[in-house]
Parts: structure tokens; sequence; C-alpha cells
């Protein structure tokens, strides 16, 4: 039996910390902040990009070089026969294309999932992709599986602030000045490749009622069902825990008896939207 190494970014949400417990290789992504570049979770913590994104610092996102993408392939590949290489959604960066590009130099060892995911989605694609190994299935094996499920997940994201779409240029100041004008809170949806509108909330209160009609209809109709048995639940957010702890809470009265899954929402996706969003996501169990 090959032994498969399972790869993925901290897009995911997996700490250094956690990976290590986890058994699961993590790459960390880069970010240009006022033209120096920082690595998160290595010298750049959730606090400190929230301090810079918020007293106006330039923050540009990037993707992991060919070079710190190779040097771990090139390591792993010392300890192990394969390797799952899951990035984050190629909707949403070119990080997944790159990766794919390089590991034609690597005669098939290196599989590179493209099932566009990203944070609490892509940290259950990670879990499934080590669950799969551990099962026996090779590298190929575990690619096709996890690319035959990339529709099997939901995402809803509730803005706080309009500021970061205007200043990302998603929208035209024109909308943001209207938007927070009307204190709308947006409700954004990532459903495969990109992060898209999906309606338009008065308060939060509004907002996460929403989210919470949204992912239970995805459950209905495109999951089998509200089901702890078959589906995972997931809360992520943006700086704001105190909000996210009572976020759960409510869900957890809308579904009880759910095991909920919560993280910080990914920095790359954070630098686009702010603080204070909250998201809830959901992903149909595989039965590993």
């Amino acid at each position: 039996m090959n032994k498969v190494a399972i790869v993925t970014d901290s897009n995911s949400g997996i700490t250094q910390m956690q990976a290590k417990e986890l058994g699961i290789h993590v790459i960390p992504m880069p970010f240009m902040i006022d033209e120096k570049t920082y690595f998160e979770d290595i010298n750049l913590t959730q606090k400190e990009f929230y301090e810079k994104l918020e007293t106006g610092a330039d923050v540009v996102t990037s993707q992991p070089s060919p070079e710190q993408v190779m040097d771990m392939w090139d390591e792993l590949l010392n300890d192990y026969d394969e390797i799952v290489h899951i990035p984050m959604s190629s909707g949403l960066s070119g990080s997944c294309q790159s990766a794919m590009m390089l590991a034609g130099d690597y005669e098939q060892k290196v599989q590179v999932v493209n099932n566009q995911r990203i944070s609490v989605t892509q940290r259950q694609s990670a879990l499934d992709a080590k669950a799969l190994a551990e099962k026996g299935k090779n590298a190929s094996e575990i690619k096709k599986i996890l690319e035959a499920d990339k529709f099997n997940s939901s995402i809803y994201i509730m803005l706080d602030t309009l500021f970061y779409l205007k200043k990302g240029g998603r929208i035209t100041p024109a909308a943001a000045a209207i938007g927070t004008l009307l204190k709308l809170k947006p409700v954004l949806q990532i459903q495969g490749e990109k992060l898209d509108a999906f309606s338009k909330a008065r308060t939060s209160a509004q907002g996460k009622n929403t989210m919470i009609n949204a992912i239970r209809n995805d459950m209905e109709s495109r999951f089998g069902g509200v089901n702890k048995e078959n589906i995972y639940l997931q809360i992520a957010y943006t700086k704001d825990l105190e909000a996210a702890e009572k976020f759960k809470e409510e869900l957890l009265n809308e579904f009880p008896g759910f095991d909920i899954h919560m993280d910080p929402l990914s920095l790359s996706v954070a630098c686009h939207i702010g603080p204070g969003a909250l998201a809830v996501a959901c992903c149909k169990k595989m039965h590993i």
C-alpha cells in the first residue's frame, strides 16, 4: 500500500499546530502588507492581520511561490510515495492552476485536487483525504473521489461592512455608499467556484435568518435532508469570536444535535470582506 501525504494550504483554517496533530501538511499563504511579505500562521497571526487591515495598511493576497510548494513536496516524497495536494478553490485563486502545472514534473506522484473548496469546507476535504488514505486509497483515487464530491458543500457569508468590497473594486463606490446609508448586510455565497451575491438584509438578525434558511434548504434539496448523520455543519467568522459563539447557539437551536465545527475564516477571504463577517457552511458526509 502506498504511503500518501495530504497537503493543503492555510486557507483551510488548519493551523500549523493542528496540522501536526492531524497528520496533514499545511502550506502557509503569503500576503504582501505595505510591501512586506508575511506568511499566515508563521509570522502573521489573526490578531496582527486585523490590526493591519483596520489601520489602513495595503494588504494584498498572493499565492505560494513554486519554490515554496515544491520544497514541501520534495521533502515529503522522501518519506511518502505519493501526495494529494488540496489548494483553495480555483475560482478564488490561481494557486490551484499553478500547483497543477508544477505537478506535471512529478510523474503522477503529486495529485492536485480541484474541488473548489475554501475555509471550513476545504478543511473537511483534507480530513476526508486523510481518512481515504488510511483506508488504502491511492492519490489518484482520492483525487477522483474528492472532485466528484466538490458540489456537495455550501457556504453563506454575511458581511458587517461594505468598505472592503469597495476597496477591492468588487462593488462601486456608489453602491457601497447606498448600502452603508441603508445599513445593508449583504449575504454572499460560495457554491463551487466563486464568491457571489446571494441576498441583502437590513439587520444582522435578518441576515442570519437568511443564511439559516438557505443552508436548511440546501440540506433538504441537495444533501438528503436535515440529518446530522449525513451532514457536517460549520461556522466561520472574521475577527469577532463572541458574535460567532452567539451564532453557534442560534444554529444549535435550529439544528439540535449537530456537532458544529467553528474556525476563523481564511485570511485570503477576510481581506476582501473585512472583520465582523459570519458564515455558515455545510458538507455532505462521505461515510468513508
